[in-house]
């Protein structure tokens, strides 16, 4: 009997998975035995060498997730390119941080659009493939510390992440019976591009790491194992759960 973290032959559809977080949950899959279909505007070279180093099978679906039409075609095109879909993996997203007085209209909409918008119409569209083979998919929703706190300067990345939360269990409410789980992980404060500029602020450096009760920011690499557990037949009968990843932060 095979191992219930066994993927191998399935494949995972990838969105942001150039570098960071999706690029690490990407070969994670791909070393659990799943082909690759990496989404996004720029070729992700780096990341779908990892994938066939290990064994398995990487494409590139070239598409612009700033915009919503056509994300239907990104699932299709996974298909043709890997015979099948069977994890999703909403993790692209963008941030914007300027002080809520200032805070501009543009800057709210480009990151509702990809963080929030566009995640929920790619889980649309994978969930409709799935329907229309009446069987069933992982979807898996990366999250943030800011689903349960506020945060400062980030009004939209926190609206959109809190909204990506309760979109998550809403999903799961809907899907759970058509053997689809939706389920999403919470990063803590990962050392990314993201937090490249909280990093490099040693007065905020150092008030992260005295909250973090594993004394260190997460590496990219941390959150391998919680995407194969939830992407794999060991989380079978988990729906709407979101993991944190945090080394602790909540439990302060």
């Amino acid at each position: 009997m095979s191992s219930p973290f066994d993927i191998c032959g399935q494949a995972a559809l990838v969105t942001g998975a150039n570098t960071g977080l999706g690029q690490a949950i990407a070969l994670a899959l791909a070393q659990a035995g799943a082909d690759i279909a990496a989404v996004g505007r720029s070729a992700p070279d780096e990341t779908l060498a990892a994938v066939r180093a290990a064994g398995r099978r990487g494409a590139w679906i070239e598409a612009d997730l700033n915009r919503s039409d056509g994300l239907g075609a990104i699932v299709e095109r996974a298909v043709a390119e890997l015979g099948r879909v069977d994890i999703l993996i909403n993790n692209a997203g963008t941030i914007r941080r300027v002080d809520a007085l200032d805070f501009s209209e543009e800057d709210w909409d480009a990151v509702l659009g990809i963080n929030l918008k566009t995640a929920f119409f790619l889980a649309q569209a994978a969930a409709r493939h799935w329907v229309a083979q009446a069987r069933g998919g992982k979807i898996i929703n990366i999250a943030s510390m800011l689903s349960f706190q506020g945060g400062v300067r980030v009004a939209s990345y926190t609206a959109s992440k809190s909204g990506l939360l309760g979109i998550t269990r809403l999903l799961a409410n809907e899907w759970a019976a058509r053997g689809i789980n939706v389920n999403a992980i919470a990063p803590g404060y990962f050392a990314t591009n993201n937090t490249q500029a909280l990093r490099e602020d040693a007065g905020r450096n150092a008030a992260i790491l005295a909250r973090i009760p594993a004394d260190r920011w997460g590496e990219p690499g941390d959150l391998g194992g919680a995407a194969v557990f939830l992407a794999s037949r060991a989380a079978d009968y988990v729906h709407g759960a979101v993991l944190p990843v945090d080394g602790g932060w909540l439990a302060r």
